[in-house]
């Protein structure tokens, strides 16, 4: 098989791998919050479970990257997906037995599949050409249009399964999908750590943030991540709180989804044309507008519109930031960036989602949306300041 045939290969397993993964986050994402309601001792911890499960992610990101730098990535997928089944069989029986803390455990074993999934993207990226690498990622991430739908029928459609422990069912199915995912992630071929990987050169921080365009990088990506979980983990509660029931929750999420990885089909061209800072930045003005429809009323149709935006605001973000991020550092030195943007991005989401809760409960809906401003213009000046490097020839 040549190099470009087992790319390609890889590519499409990490995407069905992304499918699976994401279908699992989309249900935690889609009910916890709605379970921390049914189990918290009040309406403000309703989102912890959400920021327990990025928390999970965030405290392993950096060790599971430099795990894979020294051993590879197939075995720390692995641990990740398995991690995952643990937990979800786990929060079965948090649901049972009305433990919200246990309930709060399970989910954050279950964000450790989320460190560990985050790097499929750079998994895709280390056997594609270089012209092939903004497609790569954006490929990667189509297996969430899958998710997208098959996540919220799942979360929503298994929550009775097992009445009265509402949402119980959800959960096995989570770790029913882990289960395919691992089989799926056994069939990849991915290369082994060279010594240069391993014992090459590796700049400190001070020479690596002397990039603007890593600084820019890290920024576009965590913020873009920041403000889409502090407005989506908030929105569900938010949707209740507003007359609307658990179904038309799960629906606006499933079109948020759709949003968020349905342009992962062409995020990859548009890269490759008008090149990924420009496409950062107009993720970060359709944030913008996110909120404006955000504020602008509490129908079923602002919420849908507005988490819409948020989900393809988050695409060109993310994926933009992404991109710029792979060409900052050398082989040897992509465990300890690689596991540094990660860490911030998770460590950010995990407040965004914690103080979506608090803020929610305390300012209202139309404040969470009134927060994505000042983030967002901060993306914006960073890129342009990035522009400006560049045409200096910095």
């Amino acid at each position: 098989m040549t190099a470009g045939a087992l790319a390609k290969r890889n590519i499409t397993l990490l995407a069905i791998s992304q499918a699976l993964y994401s279908i699992c986050v989309i249900t935690v994402f889609a009910t916890g919050s709605l379970v921390g309601l049914m189990l918290a001792p009040n309406a403000g911890l309703a989102t912890v479970p959400i920021t327990t499960f990025v928390l999970g992610s965030a405290l392993t990101t950096i060790p599971a990257s430099l795990l894979m730098q020294r051993f590879g990535r197939l075995p720390v997928f692995l641990i990740g997906a398995t991690l995952c089944v643990a937990g979800a069989i786990l929060s079965v029986y948090a649901i049972y037995t009305k433990d919200f803390a246990l309930f709060c455990f399970a989910t954050a074993l279950q964000g450790v599949f989320q460190s560990t999934s985050g790097f499929y993207r750079f998994a895709a990226v280390e056997g594609a050409s270089e012209a092939m690498k903004p497609m790569a990622i954006s490929w990667v991430l189509t297996g969430g249009v899958v998710a997208a739908v098959a996540g919220t029928l799942i979360s929503s459609g298994t929550s009775d399964l097992l009445a009265p422990h509402t949402f119980a069912g959800s959960y096995m199915a989570v770790a029913f999908v882990a289960l395919i995912a691992m089989a799926v992630l056994m069939l990849l071929k991915l290369p082994k750590p060279t010594a240069e990987d391993v014992h090459g050169p590796r700049r400190s921080w001070t020479e690596l943030l002397r990039q603007p365009k890593l600084i820019v990088a890290m920024a576009s990506g965590t913020l873009a991540y920041g403000m889409m979980n502090f407005m989506m983990t908030a929105a569900p509660v938010a949707m209740v709180g507003h007359g609307h029931d658990k179904t038309d929750a799960s629906w606006v999420i499933q079109w948020h989804v759709l949003a968020m990885f349905v342009p992962s089909f062409f995020t990859g061209q548009l890269i490759a044309r008008y090149g990924a800072p420009k496409i950062a930045a107009i993720g970060m003005a359709i944030l913008i507008g996110s909120a404006i429809i955000g504020l602008s009323g509490i129908s079923f149709g602002h919420y849908a519109v507005a988490l819409i935006l948020l989900g393809l605001g988050w695409n060109f973000g993310f994926i933009g930031g992404t991109t710029m991020l792979t060409s900052c550092y050398t082989s040897a030195e992509r465990g300890k960036v690689q596991g540094a943007n990660d860490f911030i991005m998770s460590a950010v989401v995990a407040l965004a989602s914690f103080s979506s809760g608090k803020l929610l409960a305390a300012a209202g809906w139309d404040f969470i949306n009134i927060a994505i401003f000042p983030i967002a213009v901060l993306a914006l000046l960073l890129i342009v300041w990035q522009s400006w490097n560049l045409k200096l020839g910095a």
